[in-house]
């Protein structure tokens, strides 16, 4: 088996005499960290329980949540992506870039097309199938709002629905992923501190990190991680439910969809009880390759020059209109800025902490540079060729009156379905979509499992699998939950639940990017004081 586990046996490099796993309690057979693990599962629980007993007013109460943040925070959602996306170039061309995760001589665990699959399929995979052909057409076509105020139907709007796109699935978002990676990977590859998002702060709060300053860290990105996967696999489950029920001419209800994610749960589980390598890793790599087969047909059959010629022109475009888009005082259009600008930044910040913990425990042996190189571009060549390829096939098919597109967007989970159906072999390839989806729906919430479990057991790796099974249960839980109590608002109420968990994460994200240098100077110094000391050969 590959050694994917980060070497926590080394000396403590900052001198602390703390040992991973010392405040671990055992209940039940679980091994977890006191007390992390139960506020956090209380939390979840009440929140979840709660909801379910009183949907209308759990709405209401989210939906107040999810506007008062808005009105007093948005600025600071949307100045944190800038900010990270410009401190994560810096280090990188840096010489701080010459650092290498786990140690100069650390060797890479996995070759990079598994690394570069399983950060696909952990880092965006769902939001791609649900999104590839809505986002653009939606914004083309005026479905709540169209970016920056244009007029819906013009030239402006279809150069404006893909750069917006590509800004909301580029770089900014995986700036903020790789940002909260490295700074996992280096304090535990490389400092030999607990994989924990607590060791990121050590050089800030000192020891203090392993008590109440730690405790409360490890519980707003455990909040966070959860409320991020289960807005993901809530969108994921509504659509595939709301693409079986196109195929066969029904409504999904609410209670369908929840008996869905009861379903991938049950999935997930079994896919985390055979490991990262049995498990995650296999099933993204299937899915790499079956998504890619995709998207190849999506091209080979769709409007295949304004494809091609879409890739550069998109690229440019959204070279272009980042900085009008990225500006945040005295926007026209405010409605359309907080529904879908505020929300991503909010999702991926919330989802920061799983994905950046599963990309640093698949990293070691990376430079900072090589590392940066990958996780911020490779996603973002990914994206340019998933969203031209499917978005242009479904504007075409909307500008042309082919199919179901015809009348624009009417439910966003049905536009990948309406779109295939209006190509050859759609039967084929719908159920192609909807087992992608229940893939990505399970290495989600396999190894968002992981990454919670890893927190709450104070950093241990190795922790017994019925606790990983019972956070996977929790994610699933939390997703109904958000169902049930949104209703025939499911999408409003996701997005109300990812943005509010998701601000107290942002101020230590911002905080975790300091510590980050602190500690990386004093790796670099080290560095060079080795090659200083070293004899000549």
């Amino acid at each position: 088996m590959t050694n994917l586990e980060p070497n926590l046996e080394q000396e403590l490099e900052y001198g602390t005499d703390y040992e991973v796993g010392q405040d671990n309690v055992e209940v039940l057979g679980l091994d977890v960290h006191n007390p992390v693990f139960f506020l956090a599962a209380t939390l979840v629980l009440l929140f979840s329980g709660l909801t379910l007993m009183f949907p209308q007013e759990a709405g209401a109460v989210l939906a107040s949540a999810k506007a008062n943040t808005l009105q007093s925070f948005d600025w600071l959602f949307a100045a944190t992506p800038v900010i990270v996306s410009v401190f994560c170039i810096g280090l990188a061309v840096s010489p701080l870039g010459r650092i290498r995760l786990g140690g100069q001589n650390a060797k890479p665990d996995f070759k990079l097309l598994s690394w570069v699959s399983m950060l696909f399929a952990a880092g965006v995979g769902i939001g791609f199938m649900f999104w590839g052909a809505a986002e653009p057409l939606a914004y083309y076509t005026d479905w709540f709002g169209t970016p920056l105020g244009v007029t819906a139907d013009t030239p402006e709007a279809a150069r404006l629905a893909f750069s917006a796109t590509l800004f909301h699935w580029g770089l900014s978002p995986w700036a903020i992923y790789a940002i909260v990676g490295l700074a996992l990977g280096f304090f535990a590859h490389n400092k030999g501190l607990p994989l924990s998002i607590r060791s990121a702060f050590y050089p800030i709060f000192g020891e203090r990190v392993w008590g109440w300053p730690g405790h409360i860290i490890d519980l707003f990105a455990v909040v966070s991680t959860i409320f991020g996967l289960a807005t993901t696999i809530g969108l994921g489950a509504t659509q595939a439910a709301s693409g079986l029920g196109y195929m066969f001419d029904f409504e999904p209800s609410i209670a369908a969809q929840i008996m869905f994610i009861a379903t991938m749960t049950a999935l997930a589980v079994i896919s985390v009880a055979r490991g990262m390598d049995g498990g995650v890793k296999l099933l993204s790599n299937v899915n790499m390759m079956v998504a890619f087969g995709l998207l190849v047909f999506v091209v080979i059959t769709g409007p295949t020059l304004l494809i091609f010629n879409g890739m550069g022109e998109n690229f440019l475009a959204y070279l272009q209109d980042t900085p009008a888009l990225t500006n945040w005082v005295n926007r026209v259009d405010i409605a359309w800025f907080h529904d879908w600008t505020i929300f991503y930044w909010a999702w991926w910040i919330s989802w920061s902490p799983f994905v950046g913990m599963f990309i640093a425990r698949i990293s070691r042996g990376r430079t900072v540079r090589e590392y940066f190189s990958v996780v911020l571009f490779a996603p973002f060549a990914i994206c340019v060729v998933w969203f031209t390829a499917f978005g242009e096939t479904a504007v075409f098919q909307y500008d042309q009156g082919i199919g179901d597109l015809s009348g624009g967007v009417v439910d966003s989970a049905t536009v990948l379905f309406q779109m295939l159906a209006a190509l050859p072999w759609s039967g084929i390839t719908s159920v192609v979509a909807i087992l992608l989806l229940i893939v990505f729906i399970v290495t989600s919430a396999d190894s968002g499992a992981l990454v919670v479990d890893t927190i709450t057991s104070g950093g241990k790796v190795d922790a017994p699998v019925m606790q990983r099974i019972f956070w996977t249960c929790m994610i699933g839980l939390t997703a109904s939950a958000l169902l049930y109590g949104g209703g025939t608002a499911a999408l409003q109420s996701l997005q109300a639940g990812t943005i509010t968990a998701a601000l107290p994460f942002t101020v230590i994200l911002l905080v975790c990017c300091l510590s980050l240098v602190i500690g990386m100077r004093h790796e670099y110094d080290a560095m060079r004081g080795a090659e200083v000391s070293a004899p000549a050969e």
